[in-house]
This record gives C-alpha cells, sequence and structure tokens, in this order.
C-alpha cells in the first residue's frame, strides 16, 4: 500500500508516476521548482507550485486540493521540504526521490510549457 505520512519513506519515480499517470491516478503530482525549470521541462499532467510560494503561505491550485500530493523538484531537496510543509497544513504528501533529474534518467517523458520535448534546468 503506497502510504502519505510526514518524515515517511520517499517514494521512486517509479511510483511516483504509478500514482499520477494513467486513467485513474489517485494522486496528484505536484512540481516546487520555480517558473524557470516549470517551463524548460515537467513531467505531463503535473500541476505547478513553487516552493517559494508555499513558503510564502501561498494556496495550492484548485488541481492539488483534496488528493494525495507527491511531490517532485529537480533533486528531491525542495520536494521534500515542501511535503513537510503540506504535511503540516494537513495535506497528504510525500516526495520523489531523486527528482526530476531521476524522471528523465528512468526514461519518463518531459515536456517544456508547449506540450514539446522538455529538459530538466
Amino acid at each position: 500500500m503506497f502510504l502519505f505520512r510526514r518524515n515517511g519513506p520517499r517514494v521512486t519515480v517509479d511510483e511516483a508516476r504509478s500514482r499520477t499517470i494513467g486513467d485513474q491516478p489517485d494522486a496528484v503530482l505536484l512540481d516546487v521548482r520555480e517558473k524557470p525549470e516549470w517551463t524548460a521541462g515537467h513531467a505531463p499532467g503535473a500541476v505547478h507550485v513553487p516552493l517559494t510560494k508555499l513558503v510564502a503561505g501561498g494556496t495550492l491550485p484548485t488541481e492539488a486540493e483534496g488528493p494525495p500530493l507527491v511531490v517532485i523538484c529537480r533533486s528531491g531537496h525542495r520536494s521534500q521540504q515542501a511535503a513537510n510543509l503540506l504535511a503540516e497544513r494537513g495535506v497528504q504528501a510525500v516526495d520523489v526521490e531523486g527528482g526530476m533529474n531521476a524522471w528523465a534518467a528512468a526514461g519518463y517523458p518531459v515536456v517544456d510549457e508547449r506540450g514539446n520535448s522538455g529538459r530538466i534546468a
């Protein structure tokens, strides 16, 4: 079973993808990188809100309100901070070990803001 708990184990990119992509995802992939990083390349279907906005008290996008969140950044450091912050707010969230670097290394798609092939910045 996939657990969402504060300070719990991190999830792999394979687990993140299986939970957030497909016909019946049961979690939302939340990318917490800054806008230029997001624009250069992100996982298809991910929702974006920078960690800096969350730290400043910003709210989640509508698509990310309610379902469990799988939080991703470039390498896994910011996503871990964001997952802990969200857990403190009562949100079910875990972070992705290795972040978008691991996502791309696993061969999963990365798209830019236009839906074309993207890159990890």
